[in-house]
């Protein structure tokens, strides 16, 4: 199981995500970007920082 609170990357933000694994954990963090931040798409800079802050539960 992986885990991501968006505030770790996006202060203020409460969101958090727990997947299986990365993979999902991207998925739900590029809806959540697209839905509550207005991001159409995820760049690059954002997907490192999302993997380095997903941690192992």
């Amino acid at each position: 199981m992986k885990t991501f609170a968006c505030g770790d990357v996006v202060p203020g933000c409460t969101a958090h995500f727990t997947a299986a694994d990365e993979s999902a954990v991207l998925g739900m963090v590029a809806a959540h970007a697209s839905a509550d931040h207005g991001l159409a798409t995820v760049p690059p800079e954002l997907v490192a920082a999302v993997r380095a802050a997903t941690t192992s539960v």
